[in-house]
């Protein structure tokens, strides 16, 4: 067994929340920070935090997992936000079913710790887009934004998306390959003052991340 787990946080504008995300990740979890064309100082907040950075000129959040995904090294990886709305201290819980062999995937599923973390419109788009993947017969209630896989295995299901609708297609293809899918429960807080969401920050974002997906779901 690998004696780390890398974590890639694709990352768009997000020098405000680095600093704390870096700090709580566990021990022996590295990170790895992939900017996709930040012009906040991300990457040097990023590299000054000790975090190894990659650059991906593609924006897109698929464009940057994957490219993160190939830069990782470790057997087990993880997947998890940069904006602080998930605690990295948790990654250790999610990584643990995979390192053990028990799962080939364990997906974070958000439990908001207050009102208004979660906005009506993005959360009701999970819950639509979660009750498709389960009449599929992939078990899920969230499509995560944590997670952890085995960095081979996720190579070789050949996701495609380079954009928003790379989680959804994961999962599609991973209940295809029958895949051990297990769900953890993780705090969905808000995120780090300084930081905004690209998807349930606002309505357009989140109408863009179901188009998005609704493209891989076709």
């Amino acid at each position: 067994m690998d004696a780390h787990v890398d974590v890639v946080l694709p990352c768009l504008d997000e020098a405000a929340a680095l600093p704390g995300v870096l700090a709580a990740l566990p021990a022996g979890f590295r990170a790895i920070v992939v900017d996709n064309g930040s012009t906040d100082g991300s990457p040097r907040v990023a590299a000054a935090c000790g975090a190894y950075v990659v650059h991906e000129p593609r924006r897109g959040y698929g464009a940057a997992v994957h490219t993160g995904l190939e830069a990782a090294t470790a057997d087990v990886v993880c997947f998890l936000d940069a904006d602080g709305s998930l605690d990295p201290d948790e990654l250790a819980a999610l990584a643990a079913p995979v390192r053990s062999g028990d799962a080939d995937l364990a997906a974070g599923r958000r439990v908001p710790t207050g009102s208004g973390v979660w906005p009506w419109h993005a959360r009701a788009g999970n819950a639509l887009l979660a009750a498709l993947l389960r009449r599929r017969g992939v078990l899920v209630h969230d499509i995560a934004p944590a997670r952890a896989v085995r960095r081979i295995a996720l190579l070789e299901l050949g996701v495609a998306d380079r954009a928003f609708g790379y989680p959804l297609e994961l999962l599609l293809r991973a209940g295809a390959a029958g895949w051990r899918i297990v769900e953890l429960p993780v705090a969905y807080r808000p995120r780090a003052a300084g930081t905004r969401s690209k998807v349930s920050g606002s309505v357009r974002g989140t109408l863009r991340a179901a188009r998005d997906m609704a493209g891989v779901l076709r």
